[in-house]
């Protein structure tokens, strides 16, 4: 192999893969970059065996050849250069020589063949759908999703797909996030994915905030996303995700405006009162007003207002405030809606776009010991 390639198009590319790369490869190789030169073409592969990435740029391509290269200090060495281009070579299959200017350097890698192939995409049902509309189902949604749940399929996005409507949910048991879009597909098509978080944090990044399109590929087990000169590729979580929608709320006995962003500020001031990220603020509403008030025995006590519509009788409610002001910076517009029916069930929160949230109470004996709910314990959660 031998091909020269500008630095800033080599960064570039460094930039989208790197987070591919495991950190803890389950076999060595995993700890690799393909960098493969062909049809005047530099691509670079990473994989770990569950997110997969090709991306690629124009480059000056002398003879074709690829080597799988240690990422980490391949990624850190064309950083450090200063040279406008670099040329690679591979004087032998298992070796790299990088040359920038007077700076010359050898790079011990592994043959093409050690390295995993990546799957066919030529069989996926493909969905073109515009960046912008892709990345704000994903990231409305994503930060809801477990983390390191022992049910592992809520640590990712499920997508639904039918009659020409993808929805996108995810829960942590605590809170819901909920999205849908109308897409280009045959209405006769369905089918149902769980894209794993890691994946989805990825095409977040990746996607970028313009109408252009990117397509969406489908296959029973893999979801492939294509997007000008890269393809992220990501095995699905495998189970049955449960049927979580039954625990968003249809008949709520009160629904409310309130102004986004004074709520964020007063929650934020009065968390600081909370003993940890566990803690609960009780909601007071009453009469035109919400009263929130937070208190520890270690720290002290916090109490806020703010005038809401409200006519009804006293409600007591409380929530974790954290979770509360995720749902409402992950919310548009300048005011959002809050319906809830009593303290013992989920309050749901909507703007003018197709986002539904909805957050599990907490109990209300003891501020200081309050427990919350579970979307799957919910009564309601068969």
């Amino acid at each position: 192999m031998k091909v020269v390639i500008s630095k800033n198009e080599l960064t570039q590319l460094i930039g989208k893969i790197q987070n591919i790369v495991a950190n803890k490869p389950a076999i060595p190789v995993l700890s690799n970059v393909l960098v493969e030169a062909r049809n005047g073409q530099l691509y670079l592969k990473a994989t770990d065996l569950t997110t997969s990435m090709v991306c690629f740029s124009e480059a000056k391509v002398v003879e074709e050849g690829a080597i799988a290269l240690p990422a980490k200090k391949f990624f850190h060495l064309i950083k450090e250069l200063t040279s406008p281009q670099i040329k690679i070579t591979c004087p032998s299959s298992d070796v790299a020589e990088i040359t920038s200017v007077s700076s010359h350097f050898k790079i011990n890698g592994m043959i093409k063949s050690e390295f995993p192939s990546l799957p066919d995409i030529t069989k996926a049902t493909q969905i073109p759908i515009s960046s912008t509309t892709l990345k704000e189902m994903l990231y409305r949604t994503y930060f809801s999703a477990a983390r390191e749940d022992s049910r592992f399929v809520l640590n990712g996005i499920y997508m639904k797909v039918d009659k020409k409507i993808a929805s996108f949910i995810s829960t942590d048991g605590k809170r819901l996030s909920k999205m849908f879009t109308n897409i280009d597909i045959d209405p006769s098509f369905q089918g149902s994915y769980i894209l794993p978080l890691k994946a989805v944090e990825e095409m977040v990044k990746l996607l970028s905030d313009d109408e252009q399109l990117v397509n969406l590929s489908l296959m029973h087990d893999k979801v492939f996303l294509e997007s000008s000169n890269l393809t992220l590729i990501t095995k699905l979580l495998s189970g049955e995700y449960p049927d979580v929608e039954k625990v968003i709320p249809t008949n709520a006995t009160t629904t409310m405006t309130l102004h986004r962003e004074e709520l964020i500020t007063l929650l934020r001031q009065v968390s600081l009162f909370t003993p940890d990220s566990s803690g609960s603020i009780r909601f007071i509403f009453d009469q035109g007003q919400l009263q929130l008030t937070a208190m520890s025995s270690d720290i002290g006590e916090g109490t806020v207002s703010m005038p809401v519509d409200y006519s009804k009788e006293k409600l007591e409610v409380a929530f974790n405030p954290f979770y509360f002001m995720d749902i409402l910076r992950h919310s548009k517009d300048e005011t959002i809606k809050f319906s809830i029916q009593d303290a013992y069930n989920p309050g749901m929160i909507t703007d003018s776009t197709s986002a539904t949230f909805v957050i599990m109470p907490m109990r209300l004996n003891d501020l200081k010991t309050d427990s919350e709910a579970d979307v799957s314990q919910n009564p309601q959660f068969a």
